[in-house]
């Protein structure tokens, strides 16, 4: 079914941006129709017919609910929307595939994050997007709106700077923090991945993986599958493999080096993926063919990069047991919108403090579940339109949140 435009274009298009011949972009572009006026707006959920209901949702009414929140703070979550309430926030510098264009060149993209946490999750989302990029002016300003939401969402925040504003937003805010483009994306990978072993007969303990990109994704995933138990994990950055004996590292590097490629690789991407048996792609990059074949037997090839995944699936199917990549028209879409959406609502649910390495742990394995007895290759990560898949998701993070002493109710 086509979406409904619910502020559609005036008959004259006045005031529309004029292609070439000087029609509205409205007429060539079925998207350009869809956004205008935006994909959002606020709507009540209390009714205002007349002046009983105006004295009560507003003055004098209203005064009694501050009042007690005033002697009462956590009243605030019990009488005002903050405990369903998320902001998702962008400085615009790392938007989808757009890389830098900036706050007002993301909207478009931070009004679909919200409405997909309302459609996948029943969350409500504010986009905030933010005039500045200096990480402690970003902190700062997040600081200072937190009062009105019950979670914050990272969104489309180039790394490095996105790990260190992720760590002090963390340190100084009592609700959750979640980077989507660094964890979502590591909890959706993960999800699949453990079904792709589920099917091949073997265990996450036997496989060695090779991620191209050491950005906030690539980072994230790794972190994630160390904690899942992978056998081991090596990062490529735009050098080549990261290891303790390079000297050109950033501190995020450092530290991943840290804890990776414990078999000590060297070398180019294509290099490293020889004899390896799973392949993730964060990069954008291209992977040769060659590099794709010299695989192990029964190999994973994640190439997620959108629109042009590392490895074609027409490829990657050549040489591997399981293909997933980030595009909708191919089988094993990795889509973060399985995870952000039922994270933030069980955690929300719970009112938790954080989100935990526990809980997103959860949310990988509650994702896989929903698969059950259906696996096969071409089906190791539900749809997103799975309705079962918020609702798993959702429990498991809320339960896991309780289990860890984060929650709150």
């Amino acid at each position: 079914m086509a979406a409904e435009i619910v502020n559609p274009r005036s008959d004259n298009g006045a005031g529309a941006e004029q292609e070439a011949g000087g029609q509205p972009l409205d007429s060539f572009d079925p998207a350009f129709a869809l956004h205008r006026g935006g994909k959002m707006a606020v709507q009540a959920t209390v009714p205002v017919r007349d002046k009983e209901d105006l004295s009560l949702a507003y003055t004098p009414g209203v005064a009694k609910v501050c009042s007690a929140i005033a002697e009462q703070p956590d009243l605030v979550h019990d009488y005002t929307w903050k405990s369903s309430v998320v902001a998702v926030v962008t400085d615009g510098t790392a938007v989808l595939g757009l890389g830098d264009i900036g706050p007002e060149a993301s909207l478009p993209v931070m009004e679909g994050k919200a409405i997909l946490f309302k459609q996948f999750g029943g969350v409500d989302a504010v986009p905030i997007a933010l005039a500045c990029t200096d990480a402690d002016e970003i902190v700062e300003t997040v600081v200072r709106l937190a009062p009105s939401f019950g979670g914050v969402n990272l969104e489309d925040i180039s790394a490095p700077r996105c790990f260190e504003i992720e760590r002090k937003l963390q340190e100084r805010l009592d609700i959750p923090v979640f980077h989507d483009d660094q964890h979502g994306t590591a909890v959706v990978t993960l999800a699949a991945l453990r079904n792709a072993v589920r099917l091949s007969g073997r265990t996450l303990g036997e496989l060695r993986a090779v991620i191209s990109g050491a950005g906030a994704a690539g980072v994230a995933i790794a972190k994630m599958l160390v904690e899942a138990g992978i056998g081991d994990v090596a990062l490529a950055d735009r050098k080549g493999i990261i290891s303790a004996g390079r000297t050109d590292l950033t501190p995020v590097k450092e530290e991943v080096a840290s804890f990776t490629n414990k078999a000590g690789l060297t070398g180019s991407l294509e290099d490293a993926l020889a004899g390896t048996d799973v392949f993730i792609g964060v990069s954008g990059g291209t992977v040769a063919e060659d590099a794709v074949a010299s695989m192990a037997k029964g190999a994973f090839v994640f190439a997620m990069a959108n629109p042009n995944p590392e490895v074609h699936p027409e490829v990657a199917h050549k040489y591997a047991a399981v293909v997933a990549t980030g595009r909708s028209d191919f089988p094993n879409q990795i889509n973060n919108v399985l995870a952000f959406p039922g994270i933030f609502a069980g955690a929300l649910q719970v009112r938790a403090s954080r989100i935990t390495e526990g809980m997103k742990l959860a949310a990988a394995e509650a994702l896989a579940s929903v698969v059950g007895d259906d696996l096969a290759a071409d089906y190791v990560i539900p749809s997103p339109f799975d309705e079962r898949v918020a609702p798993a998701v959702t429990a498991a993070v809320a339960a896991a949140a309780r289990a860890e002493g984060v929650a709150r109710r």
